[in-house]
C-alpha cells in the first residue's frame, strides 16, 4: 500500500502497523515523534495500523551543545 512519509510516497507491506514502520526506518522509538494525519501519536499507540494514502511525519530527537 503506499503512503506519504515525510512528504515522500512510499510503499509499505498491507497490514504495516507505526511501530513496523520506525523500525524500517532504524529508528528507536523512545526518540522519535510521530504524527499520523496531522495528529501526534502517543508511543502507546505505534501499533496503529497504517492505511492506504495515510501522512506519516517521523521526527527524531538529536541531542547537543
Amino acid at each position: 500500500m503506499c503512503i506519504t512519509v515525510n512528504g515522500d510516497q512510499r510503499e509499505v507491506p498491507e497490514g504495516a502497523d507505526l511501530s513496523a514502520l520506525i523500525a524500517l526506518y532504524n529508528l528507536t522509538p523512545d526518540r522519535v515523534a510521530v504524527e499520523l494525519n496531522q495528529r501526534l501519536v502517543r508511543a502507546q499507540q505505534y501499533n496503529t495500523p497504517l492505511r492506504e494514502g495515510d501522512v506519516v511525519e517521523l521526527v527524531t530527537f538529536v541531542g547537543g551543545g
